[in-house]
C-alpha cells in the first residue's frame, strides 16, 4: 500500500515537474511549497466563510498607524499578477507537451500572492489572525530556504519571478517577525492597532505614512462605523493654527510696511516672505507632475517601438514596464501631494488673513468704517480670503502648466521633426482664441459676483428685519425686488453656464484640428513614417496638450481674481485705525479726577466745515454722578464717543483715570448665553455676579427661563425684548466692576417702573462708588444727580446742577417744561395734592414706596416649554441618504428628461471618439491606403465626437439653470412664507449661507459635475473595453480592481459627506462672529477686549480649518488608492504587451492599448474628484430643501373672504377670550383676555416688561395666531380673512425704529403710492422737514444700511412718517417715543391726536404721561388683563394697578414738579 501511495506521488510528481520524485530536486521543493501556500490558502478562505455565516464578522482595528502592511500587500498583488501573467503566457505559447501542467502552478502562485495580500488587510477575529501570522512566517522561511539551496547546492540561477517574489517574501517575514516582538513585549492585541488621530496626542506620523495618507486612516474608520460629529474631528498641528499663521504674517507685514521698498501690494509680497519655503516643495511637486505626465508619450513609444520587433528581449520589456510603474508612482505622488500641501498652504494663508481682518476691524477708524460697509469687511473674511485658499494651486498652475505645454510641443517635434510645424497655427490660434474667450468669462463672472452681491445685501436686509416687514405687509414687495435682482444674477448665470459648453467645445476640438494639420503635415513632407508609434505617440502628446490648454484660461482668470482679493485685503488692511493716544488713559490712583477734557473739538467727517462737538472743557471727579441730556441730535452720544475716543480729534487733550465700561444706546448682544454675555469673558465671582443680575433687574427673568443664564440668546438678541437686552449690557457692565460707566439712554427700552429700579438700584447703589456719565432723556431722574450737562448743536449749552440749571432757564427750561407739561396731565385730573400728599409723609414712607420687583406675581414662565433652547443647534442629515438628493434635485428642477439626454449624447460621445482611435490602429498596418483616407476618416469621427460633447454640455448647463431657477423661487417662497417663528428660533446666518454659498454650488458646481461623473463613468469603462479587446487578459485583474475601488469609494465617502456637512456648520460662525463683533466694535474696545476676541476668532478659524483639512486630505487619500489600483489595471496591460509574442498584437493595437492605458489612472481620478466632490456638493440641495417645506403661515389673500374696501369702517376692535402661546406645548402667554376697543377711542396699554404687551400687538397684526378666541375688528373675525387684508389696513410704529438701505423716499414709501408733496407733509408733521431740508439731495439722501447714518430719534420718527402716509383706521404705537427727548415727545402726541382724531390708537408706552390721555387704558399682568378703564377712574382707585404706576412715577418726578411749582 506504502509501495502504490509512494507510486501515486511518484506519478504526480512526474506531471507537474517531467522528473521522478526526489526530495532534494528543486521542481519538488518547489512544490511542497505550494502545497503548504494552498493549504493556509484554503484554511484562511474557510476561516472568513464560517465568520461570515455566523455573522461575527467585526472590524478589528487595523494596523493603520504603520506602512509596512500596506506596502507587503501591494508588493504581494504585483507579484501575484506576475506569476498570473507568467501562467497565460505559458498556456498561450504552448511550448510543452499536453502533460506539462506549468502554467497551472504560476496560477496557484498567483492566487497565493494575491490572498497574501488581501490577508495583510483584512484581520477580523483572532482565529484568522493567528492562522495568518502561521503563513507570513512559514512561506518566506520555506521559500528562502528552497532559494538558498538552488543558489548553493544546485548551482542554478533564479528564475526572473523568483528574484522578484524573494525581496517581498522577505518582507513578509520581516512584518510577521515585528508582530511576533511586539506581542511578546505588549501582548494582548496591541500588536493590530493604535489609534493614530488622537485630540491630545501631537505626535507626528512616520515617513511612508505620510506619503501614502495613512495617518487618516483611523478617522476614516471612524467616520466608516458611525457619522462624524465634530468633536470626532482631531486639531490642527501647532504649525497649521491660526495664531501661527497670524503671527508668522504680522511680523513680516509689520517689517514691510515700516521699510521702504517699492512694493505695490504688501499683503501679496508678505505672504511669499513667509511661506517661500512652502512654496518651493509644492513647486517641485508641481514640477515632478508636469515632468513626468510629458515623458508618458516617449514610453509609448517605446513600447510600441518594442512591440514591432521582430525579436525581442524579454529584459527590455520588463524595464520598460518598470519605468512604466516607476513613472505612475511619482505621478500620482507628486499630483497627490502637490494638491494637498498647495491647499494646507492656501488654509494657513487663508487663516492669516482671516485674523489680519478680523483684528483690523476692530481697531478701525471711524473714517474706515465708513468706507468698508458691515457687508464688505464679512466680505473681505467669507470671499477674498477664502478664495486665497487655492491660491497656491493656482500660483503653481500658472507656470507648470506653460512648462508641460512646451514639454509636449518638444515631443512632438522629437517625435515627427518639421512635420509639427504647421501643428503650431491651429495649436496658437486656438490658445489666443482661449483669450478673449476667458476675458469674456471673467467680465461676466464679475458682473455675476455685483449681481450676486446685491441679491444678498437685499436678502440680508429683508432677513434682518422680517418682522417689520410682515407687520407693514411688505412681503411681496420685498420679494419682488430681491427676485428682480435675482433675474440680473440668472442673466449672468446663463451667460457663464452657456459659455462653458462652448469651451468644453473648444477644449475637444483642439487636439482633433491639431492631431489633423501634424499628422497632414507629416504625410506631406515625409518628416517620419506614418506608423503605429508615430501616430499614438502624436496623439498621446497632444493629450498631454490638451490639460494646459483647457486649464489656463481658467488659471489666467483665478490669479486675476486672487489679485483683486490681494489689493482689496491690501487696501483694507492699510486703513486708518484708532488713535489710542487721542485720549490719554491713567490709573484711577494717579488723580481724583475721573474724566478730564481741554478745549476739545470732535469731528465725524473730514471735509465738514462745522465740528461735530466744539469747545468741550469737561472735570468730572471720580465717583460723580453727570447726567446729559438734550434734544434729538444734539450730541449727547457723541460726547460719549469723544470720551471713548472714537471720534476723530482735532484738537484739545481728553484724559481717563481708570477701566471704561459702555452701554451702548442700541443693545449690542452677542451670540451665546446670558451668562457669557455678563461675564465677558472674565472668570465668574459668583457674589458680583449676583449683584450685577440684581441690580439690573434679571433675577426674575433667569428664574423664569426654562435654562436659567444658560439660556440661549439668538443672533443680535432676537428672542430677547429689548428691555431684557439693554438690562443685560447694563449687568455687563456694573459686573466688569470698572472705574468710570458711560450709559447711553439705557432706560428707554424698558417701562418707567424698571426704569425706576435700573436708575435706583443700579445707578445709584450698585454704582455708588463709581464715576457714572448718564445720557437720558427721562427728566425724572435728573435731580439726583451731582451735575447736569445740557447738549445743544455739539456744545456744552448749559453745566450745573438741577437746581441751578432751573433758575438758568434757557435750553434747560424747554426740556423741563415739556416734562412738566406731561406732568401737569396728572394734575388735570385733580389728583396732584393726593398723590404729592400720599409721598410726602417723611422718609420712612418714600422709602416704602421706592420701586420694588417684588410687588407681583410670578413674570409670564416659559416653563415647561420643552426644555429645549429657542436657537437651537442647526439641523444637518445624518448618515447616507443614498439617492435622495439626486432624486430630490431631479424631482424639483423636473429634469429626468435632460438627465437622460444627458447620458445618450456622453454615450455617442464615446463612440465616436472610440471609432477615430480604433480607425487608426485598424488601417495603420494596411499598406496600401491612402494617407488622406487615413486622416480624413479620423477627422470626420473625430469632429463629430466633438459635437455631441458640446451638446452633452450644453444640456448639462440647461439642465442646471432649470434646477437653480426652481430650487431658488421654491427656497424664497417659502421664507417669506414662514411664520414670524421661524425667524425668531433661526439665526439669519443659516437662511443667508443657504442663499449665498449653497446656492452658488447649486448654480455652478453641481450640473457640471453630474456631467463630468457621467462622463468619466463612461470613460472609464470604455478606457477598460478597449484594453480587454487588445489584452482579454486584464479583465481578470480590472474587475476585481473596479469592486475593490467602488468600496473605497465608499468608505471614503462616509466619512467625506459627514465632514462637509460639519464644515457647513463651521463655516457660518467665522462669519457670525465677524459681523457681530464689528456691530458691538465700540464696546469691544471700551471694555478693551480685543485680545480676547481675537482669540475667539482664531479658535473659530482653526475649527473651520480643521475641517477644510481633513476633507483635503481624505479626499488625496482616497485618490492615491484608486489611482495605484488603476496603476495595477496598467501594470498587467503593460506587461502582457511585452510577454506575448510579436504575432499575438499588431503594432496599432499595442500604440492603442497603451495609449488608453495610460489615460486610465488620470480617467479614474478624474471621476473619483467628481464624484466625491458630487456626493460633497449635493449637501447643499439638502441644506436647501430643508428650508423649502416650513410650515407657511395663513393665506396673504383669501379670495371668497376678502373683506369690503372700506374695512374697517370705524375702527372697533373686540376682543373674546382671547389666548395665545408661541409653540403648541408652551405655556399661555395670553390668558382670556376679553374686552373691547370702541372705533376712535386712544388705548394705552401698560404692563411691566414681560406682562404679554407686545404679545397682544402680534395677535392683532396675526404674527402669532389666537390658539382659542377671537378678535373681531368692526364685526370681522380678523383670522377669516387673510393676512395681507388684515396688515395693510393696520398701521403700526414698532418698538424697534426700522431703516431700510436706500433713500428717504423709498423709506417712507416702498411701495412708492405717494406724491412728493404728501411726503414733505408728512416730514413736516414729525419734525423731520427741517434736517431734511438742509441736505442736498433732499428725498433723494441716502439711508445708510439699518439707517445708521441716522440717530435712534430720527430712526423712530421716519416711523412715524410712515404711518402718517398710510392714514388707516387703526394706529399702534409700540413704544413709539422711547428714543426721543419729552419735548420732541410731547409734539409728536400733539401731531397724533390732531392726525388720528378719528382713528382707534393703541398706545404701548415705557412714560405713564403717554398714555394717561387716552380714553381708556389697559393693564396687563403676566398674560392677564387686571384693569380696563378710563384713567380717571383708574387714578382715583389708590388700590389700582395703573393707580401704582401714576404713583412710581410721580414719585419718580416730584422733586422735579416741586421745583417747577416753586419757579411759577
Amino acid at each position: 500500500m506504502v509501495s502504490s501511495q509512494s507510486h501515486n506521488m511518484q506519478g504526480w510528481f512526474s506531471w507537474i515537474c517531467e522528473e521522478d520524485f526526489d526530495l532534494g530536486a528543486p521542481c519538488t521543493g518547489k512544490s511542497i511549497i505550494d502545497l503548504i501556500n494552498t493549504v493556509f490558502l484554503i484554511t484562511y478562505t474557510l476561516c472568513l466563510l464560517i465568520l461570515c455565516l455566523r455573522r461575527q464578522y467585526t472590524s478589528s482595528s487595523n494596523r493603520h498607524r504603520e506602512w509596512t502592511p500596506f506596502i507587503s500587500s501591494l508588493c504581494c498583488a504585483l507579484t501575484g499578477i506576475s506569476y498570473l501573467t507568467a501562467g497565460l503566457r505559458t498556456l498561450i505559447l504552448k511550448e510543452h507537451k499536453s502533460m506539462n501542467w506549468k502554467w497551472f502552478s504560476c496560477f496557484i502562485r498567483s492566487l497565493v500572492w494575491i490572498v497574501l495580500s488581501v490577508s495583510l488587510i483584512i484581520q477580523p477575529m483572532k482565529l484568522v489572525q493567528k492562522v495568518s501570522l502561521a503563513w507570513w512566517t512559514s512561506f518566506p522561511l520555506l521559500f528562502s530556504a528552497y532559494n538558498v539551496n538552488l543558489l548553493l547546492r544546485h548551482h542554478q540561477n533564479l528564475q526572473i519571478l523568483e528574484m522578484l517574489s524573494w525581496p517581498v517574501s522577505l518582507l513578509l517575514l520581516f512584518y510577521s517577525i515585528k508582530l511576533i516582538v511586539r506581542r511578546e513585549l505588549h501582548g494582548g492585541e496591541h500588536d493590530l492597532c493604535q489609534p493614530l488621530l488622537s485630540r491630545k496626542s501631537s505626535r507626528k506620523p512616520g515617513f511612508f505614512s505620510l506619503l501614502s495618507f495613512s495617518w487618516l486612516n483611523p478617522l476614516l474608520k471612524l467616520g466608516y462605523s458611525k457619522p462624524l460629529r465634530l468633536n470626532d474631528i482631531p486639531p490642527l498641528y501647532p504649525e497649521d493654527t491660526a495664531q501661527q499663521a497670524y503671527d508668522r504674517f504680522f511680523q513680516v507685514w509689520s517689517a514691510e510696511r515700516h521699510s521702504k521698498g517699492k512694493a505695490t501690494n504688501l499683503v501679496s509680497s508678505s505672504l511669499f516672505k513667509c511661506y517661500s519655503t512652502e512654496l518651493l516643495v509644492t513647486g517641485f511637486y508641481a514640477l515632478l507632475k508636469a515632468v513626468t505626465v510629458s515623458a508618458s508619450p516617449i514610453l509609448l513609444y517605446a513600447f510600441v517601438w518594442y512591440n514591432n520587433l521582430k525579436e525581442r528581449e524579454l529584459k527590455i520589456g520588463l524595464t520598460l514596464v518598470g519605468l512604466l510603474v516607476a513613472m505612475k508612482l511619482v505621478e500620482s505622488l507628486s499630483q497627490r501631494h502637490w494638491f494637498f500641501e498647495s491647499r494646507r498652504l492656501g488654509m494657513k494663508m487663508r487663516s492669516a488673513l482671516m485674523a489680519a481682518v478680523f483684528e483690523k476691524m476692530l481697531k478701525l477708524s471711524c473714517h474706515g468704517r465708513k468706507r468698508h460697509s458691515a457687508g464688505e469687511v464679512v466680505n473681505y473674511i467669507a470671499v477674498d480670503a477664502y478664495r486665497l485658499g487655492d491660491f497656491p494651486c493656482w500660483f503653481h498652475m500658472a507656470w507648470s502648466l506653460p512648462l508641460q505645454l512646451l514639454l509636449a510641443v518638444g515631443i512632438i517635434f522629437w517625435a515627427v521633426g518639421l512635420g509639427a510645424l504647421p501643428g503650431l497655427v491651429p495649436l496658437t490660434i486656438l490658445g489666443f482664441a482661449n483669450v478673449p474667450f476667458a476675458k469674456f468669462l471673467q467680465d461676466c463672472q464679475a458682473k455675476f459676483m455685483v449681481a450676486q452681491d446685491d441679491r444678498l445685501r437685499a436678502t440680508s436686509e429683508a432677513l434682518n428685519n422680517m418682522k417689520i416687514i410682515k407687520l407693514q405687509s411688505w412681503e411681496h414687495h420685498f420679494r419682488s425686488m430681491i427676485e428682480s435682482l435675482r433675474d440680473v444674477e440668472f442673466e449672468w448665470l446663463s451667460e457663464i453656464q452657456n459659455k462653458k459648453a462652448y469651451g468644453s467645445a473648444l477644449y475637444w476640438m483642439s487636439p482633433t484640428v491639431v492631431s489633423t494639420v501634424i499628422l497632414a503635415g507629416t504625410a506631406a513632407m515625409g518628416t517620419a513614417p506614418l506608423d503605429a508609434s508615430t501616430i499614438f505617440t502624436v496623439l498621446a502628446t497632444l493629450r498631454v496638450m490638451s490639460e494646459p490648454m483647457r486649464m489656463l484660461p481658467e488659471v489666467l482668470s483665478m490669479m486675476i481674481q486672487a489679485k483683486v482679493s490681494l489689493d482689496r485685503i491690501n487696501t483694507f488692511l492699510l486703513e486708518d485705525e484708532i488713535k489710542e493716544e487721542d485720549v490719554m488713559k491713567n490709573q484711577a490712583q494717579d488723580s481724583s479726577l475721573g474724566i478730564q477734557v481741554r478745549n476739545g473739538s470732535f469731528r465725524w467727517e473730514p471735509d465738514e466745515s462745522v465740528p461735530t462737538l466744539k469747545n468741550l472743557n469737561l472735570s468730572i471727579n471720580r465717583g460723580e454722578k453727570i447726567a446729559v441730556c438734550g434734544p434729538v441730535g444734539s450730541g449727547k452720544s457723541s460726547l460719549l464717543y469723544a470720551i471713548l475716543g472714537e471720534i476723530p480729534k482735532l484738537s484739545g487733550s481728553v484724559e481717563v483715570f481708570g477701566s471704561i465700561a459702555y452701554v451702548s444706546q442700541t443693545s449690542w448682544i452677542q451670540s451665546g448665553t446670558i451668562r457669557d454675555n455678563i461675564l465677558y469673558g472674565k472668570p465668574m465671582d459668583r457674589a458680583l455676579y449676583d449683584k450685577a443680575i440684581k441690580c439690573s433687574a434679571l433675577d426674575k427673568d433667569m428664574d423664569n427661563f426654562d435654562h436659567g443664564d444658560l439660556t440661549e440668546i439668538g443672533q443680535r438678541g432676537l428672542n430677547m425684548s429689548g428691555g431684557q437686552k439693554q438690562r443685560i449690557q447694563l449687568a455687563r457692565a456694573v459686573y466688569n466692576d470698572a472705574d468710570i460707566y458711560l450709559l447711553d439712554d439705557p432706560f428707554s427700552a424698558v417701562d418707567a417702573h424698571t426704569a425706576a429700579i435700573l436708575f435706583h438700584d443700579c445707578v445709584m447703589l450698585a454704582l455708588k462708588h463709581k464715576t457714572v456719565i448718564l445720557v437720558t432723556h427721562q427728566v425724572e431722574f435728573l435731580t439726583e444727580t451731582d451735575r447736569i450737562l445740557v447738549m445743544e448743536n455739539g456744545r456744552v449749552a448749559q453745566e450745573g446742577t438741577y437746581e441751578e440749571l432751573l433758575k438758568a432757564g434757557a435750553a434747560f427750561g424747554k426740556l423741563v417744561n415739556a416734562h412738566q407739561s406731561s406732568i401737569d396731565k396728572l394734575g388735570s385730573l385733580k389728583l396732584e395734592n393726593q398723590a404729592r400728599a400720599e409721598y410726602t409723609n417723611g422718609d420712612q414712607e418714600i422709602i416704602t414706596i421706592q420701586p420694588s420687583k417684588q410687588d407681583s406675581e410670578v413674570e409670564i414662565s416659559t416653563k415647561g416649554f420643552s426644555a429645549v433652547q429657542l436657537t437651537e443647534e442647526e439641523e444637518t442629515e445624518i448618515g447616507d441618504l443614498g439617492w435622495k438628493p439626486y432624486h430630490d434635485y431631479l424631482q424639483v428642477s423636473k429634469g429626468y428628461s435632460l438627465f437622460v439626454l444627458m447620458i445618450l449624447l456622453q454615450l455617442t460621445f464615446m463612440i465616436f471618439h472610440s471609432l477615430s482611435s480604433y480607425w487608426l490602429a485598424v488601417v495603420v498596418q494596411v499598406q496600401h491606403l491612402s494617407k488622406g483616407i487615413l486622416i480624413g476618416v479620423y477627422s470626420f469621427f473625430s469632429i463629430l465626437s466633438c459635437f455631441f460633447a458640446y451638446s452633452r454640455n450644453l444640456v448639462a448647463a440647461k439642465h442646471g439653470l432649470k434646477a437653480s431657477k426652481a430650487f431658488f423661487t421654491s427656497f424664497m417662497d417659502s421664507i417669506f412664507a414662514a411664520p414670524m417663528l421661524f425667524f425668531d428660533s433661526t439665526p439669519v446666518g443659516r437662511i443667508l449661507t443657504r442663499a449665498s454659498s449653497d446656492l452658488s454650488i447649486l448654480d455652478f458646481d453641481i450640473p457640471y459635475s453630474i456631467a463630468f461623473v457621467i462622463a468619466g463613468s463612461i470613460d472609464l469603462i470604455t478606457i477598460i473595453v478597449i484594453m480587454a479587446s487588445v489584452t482579454w487578459q486584464v479583465v481578470i485583474v480590472a474587475i476585481p480592481v473596479l469592486i475593490i475601488m467602488v468600496f473605497a469609494q465608499r468608505y471614503y465617502v462616509a466619512s467625506a459627506r459627514e465632514l462637509v456637512r460639519i464644515n457647513g456648520t463651521t463655516k457660518a460662525p467665522v462669519m457670525n462672529s465677524a459681523a457681530e463683533s464689528l456691530l458691538g466694535a465700540v464696546t469691544i474696545r471700551a471694555f478693551g477686549m480685543i485680545d480676547r476676541f481675537i482669540r475667539t476668532n482664531l479658535r473659530l478659524i482653526d475649527t473651520d480649518a480643521s475641517l477644510f483639512y481633513y476633507t483635503v486630505g481624505t479626499l488625496e487619500w482616497v485618490l492615491l488608492r484608486v489611482e495605484a489600483l488603476q496603476n495595477l489595471t496598467i501594470f498587467t496591460s503593460s506587461l502582457f504587451l511585452v510577454m506575448l509574442p510579436p504575432t499575438v498584437i499588431s503594432p496599432g493595437f499595442s500604440g492603442l492599448c497603451l495609449s488608453y492605458a495610460l489615460s486610465l489612472s488620470s480617467c479614474q481620478v478624474f471621476l473619483t474628484r467628481f464624484y466625491s466632490n458630487l456626493e460633497n456638493y449635493v449637501i447643499s440641495v439638502e441644506r436647501i430643501k430643508q428650508f423649502m417645506h416650513i410650515t407657511p403661515e395663513p393665506s396673504a389673500i383669501i379670495k371668497d373672504r376678502r373683506p369690503p374696501p372700506t374695512w374697517p369702517s370705524e375702527g372697533r376692535i373686540d376682543l373674546q377670550e382671547l389666548k395665545v402661546r408661541y409653540h403648541p406645548n408652551a405655556p399661555l402667554v395670553l390668558k382670556g383676555i376679553t374686552c373691547a376697543f370702541k372705533a376712535g377711542n386712544k388705548i394705552g396699554v401698560v404692563g411691566r416688561t414681560g406682562s404679554g404687551k407686545t404679545t397682544l400687538i402680534s395677535s392683532l397684526f396675526r404674527l402669532v395666531d389666537p390658539s382659542s378666541g377671537k378678535i373681531l375688528i368692526d364685526e370681522l373675525d380678523i383670522c377669516s380673512i387673510g393676512l395681507k387684508d388684515l396688515r395693510m389696513k393696520l398701521s403700526i410704529i414698532p418698538q424697534e425704529a426700522t431703516l431700510f438701505r436706500g433713500s428717504i423716499r423709498s423709506n417712507l414709501d416702498p411701495l412708492g403710492l405717494y406724491t412728493d408733496q404728501e411726503i414733505w407733509e408728512a416730514l413736516e408733521k414729525c419734525q423731520l422737514k427741517t434736517a431734511i431740508s438742509s441736505l442736498p439731495t433732499l428725498l433723494d439722501s441716502a439711508v445708510n444700511d439699518d439707517g445708521q447714518n441716522w440717530s435712534a430719534g430720527q430712526r423712530q420718527l421716519f416711523c412715524l412718517g410712515r404711518v402718517l402716509l398710510c392714514k388707516n383706521r387703526i394706529l399702534v404705537l409700540d413704544e413709539a417715543t422711547a428714543s426721543i427727548d419729552s419735548a420732541t415727545d410731547a409734539v409728536l402726541q400733539r401731531v397724533i391726536r390732531e392726525e388720528f382724531s378719528n382713528c382707534t390708537v393703541i398706545t404701548i408706552a415705557h412714560r405713564v404721561p403717554t398714555v394717561v390721555d387716552s380714553d381708556m387704558v389697559m393693564v396687563l399682568s403676566y398674560g392677564k388683563m387686571v384693569e380696563y378703564d378710563e384713567p380717571s377712574r383708574l387714578i382715583e382707585n389708590q388700590s389700582s394697578a395703573f393707580s401704582k404706576l401714576v404713583a412710581e412715577y410721580w414719585s419718580n418726578c416730584r422733586r422735579d414738579s416741586s421745583h417747577s411749582l416753586s419757579s411759577h
